[in-house]
């Protein structure tokens, strides 16, 4: 989809001047450290990774906080943070290299070099090219398939792209944005079958070594030296309250060339100066071209202003147009035009900005789920650069997230299931029982105990079971054995006294669009 003749004539100039220019180098602004410990103690996240570049150098690439809550196992600027969806970058960046030696161009269609690729519409199978991978206009929903991966799996890439055939679009294929991780995990798949190399291998080696980014890891590693743990806070009515927690379970390496690379300070300032440099490397040489460089900054589809909206204290962050570009939001901030991308993973966030005018990178990464650390910090900086006027972001970000854990509360103690039983299950609970199946998903199994309560298993995302608790008529609440899985309704939908199919939502009006319970269908497996 293509912007506004305006908003494509201010990108298309903005896009024309990106090419950084030689201005003086500032220093960070003053008492930079004190600032960011001062973030972390107000938002209670428990380390930071920050790299600042400035006109081809390292400012600022260091660490704050600890690695591990509870331990003294302090942050520093080689300690490999997750980036999450800052990752997505790294995919389109591989298909550059690969556009660049001539293996493939970003309008070739998906399926001429996928053979097995099929969406659900067979006009987006015919042509889907690969820059429509990249641009979440696939006509698939916000996180769509995500269950595929979320938290975990023990699905093969294979097995993602094959299970997209049978997801449901829920808009025209590049009728409108709606962002996703499915097609990035084909495009990492798109980078084997075109490289003979694993994404993994291709990744490091071609962009890891040459880039001199020698912390990064292409997937978490919990045992790395330099690996730092994950927290979130998950004791309380919904995620985000409660004390902060280390997060148990590890991240698993299919979704990797959609959010799986974890990288230190001074990884990101490298990673940083290779994009506002167009490609170079200090060496003079190129990681690719800067044809390539253009091409992947150039904007493909219009984000609505909606999508993101911020709340009114935070109005000042929102940017005024907003496109996708290959693996970068490409937005306006104070006249400026600027890439970025946020990144999360389950106990960790990152974000990234760089200011081409300007010639400055910012990273920040924290090992929690605090977003207001991140966002302080990151326009703190921001603002600094611009010759902006000071903001205290701290105490705006704690009245945003106050009031968004508030909103939540309220919407729980409003919906009846939460304060009242209900009327009692419409079958005898045997009859719940039984093997059922979603298309895209795969199985689900609901059994029963000698107890007599009734069980589930989501079978092919490990930790996906629990018990369900009756709630009212024929809904039931999926406690998972794993609380840090998003709880979840599943309702049971019968006729002529059996189940016909069961549907599910996520509990939490927080639940990360990850969750995406409310896409699945499933039917029982007859005998």
């Amino acid at each position: 989809m293509a912007g506004s003749p305006r908003v494509r004539r201010l990108f298309a100039a903005a896009c024309l001047a990106m090419a950084p220019s030689a201005v003086a180098l500032a220093a960070p602004p003053p008492g930079l450290d004190s600032y960011v410990n001062a973030m972390l103690k107000a938002f209670g996240a428990p380390g930071l990774s920050l790299a600042i570049v400035e006109d081809g150098r390292v400012s600022v690439a260091k660490g704050y906080g600890v690695r591990t809550l509870g331990t003294d196992e302090k942050v520093d600027a080689h300690s490999a943070f997750p980036i999450g969806s800052e990752t997505k970058a790294f995919t389109s960046a591989a298909l550059a290299i690969l556009v660049d030696r001539g293996r493939l161009a970003w309008n070739d269609r998906v399926v001429d070099h996928l053979p097995g690729f099929q969406m659900y519409d067979p006009y987006a199978t015919q042509h889907m090219t690969i820059r429509d991978l990249l641009t979440h206009r696939s006509g698939l929903g916000l996180g769509e398939g995500d269950l595929l991966i979320i938290p975990r799996t023990n699905r093969s890439r294979a097995d993602i792209v094959h299970a997209l055939r049978y997801l449901k679009p829920a808009t025209g294929f590049r009728e409108s944005f709606a962002y996703d991780n499915i097609l990035y995990i084909v495009a990492g798949v798109l980078v084997e079958t075109v490289s003979g190399q694993s994404w993994e291998e291709f990744v490091t080696r071609n962009i890891f070594m040459p880039a001199g980014m020698k912390d990064a890891h292409p997937d978490y590693d919990e045992t790395a030296p330099n690996a730092v743990s994950l927290h979130a806070r998950v004791g309380g009515a919904v995620r985000g309250m409660g004390a902060e927690t280390v997060l148990k379970q590890p991240l698993q390496g299919v979704m990797a060339p959609a959010g799986g690379i974890n990288a230190s300070a001074l990884d990101m300032a490298a990673w940083m100066n290779i994009q506002l440099g167009q490609g170079a490397l200090p060496d003079g040489r190129h990681l690719f071209s800067a044809a390539q460089s253009k091409e992947m900054w150039r904007p493909v589809v219009v984000v609505p202003p909606e999508e993101f909206r911020l709340p009114a204290e935070l109005a000042g962050m929102q940017p005024q147009l907003q496109d996708y570009a290959l693996g970068w939001f490409v937005d306006d901030y104070h006249g400026h035009v600027v890439l970025e991308h946020a990144g999360g993973v389950l106990g960790g966030i990152a974000l990234q900005f760089l200011i081409p005018d300007k010639n400055v990178g910012v990273s920040v990464a924290v090992n929690s789920e605090d977003n207001g650390a991140r966002r302080a910090v990151m326009f703190h900086l921001l603002d600094y650069y611009l010759g902006l006027p000071e903001t205290d972001w701290a105490s705006r970000l704690k009245i945003a997230l106050a009031g968004r854990l508030r909103d939540a509360l309220a919407v729980l103690r409003s919906t009846p299931e939460q304060t009242a039983t209900g009327a009692p299950p419409s079958l005898p609970l045997a009859r719940y029982a039984g093997s059922y199946v979603d298309p895209w998903y795969g199985p689900m199994t609901v059994g029963q105990t000698e107890a007599g309560r009734l069980v589930i298993s989501l079978e092919r995302t490990p930790g996906m079971s629990g018990v369900l608790e009756p709630v009212s008529g024929d809904r039931f609440r999926a406690s998972w054995a794993d609380n840090t899985i998003e709880s979840a309704y599943v309702d049971f939908r019968t006729a002529g006294g059996t189940v016909a199919s069961v549907s599910m939502r996520a509990i939490s009006p927080l639940a990360d669009f990850s969750f995406d319970y409310q896409d699945l269908a499933f039917l029982p497996l007859r005998k």
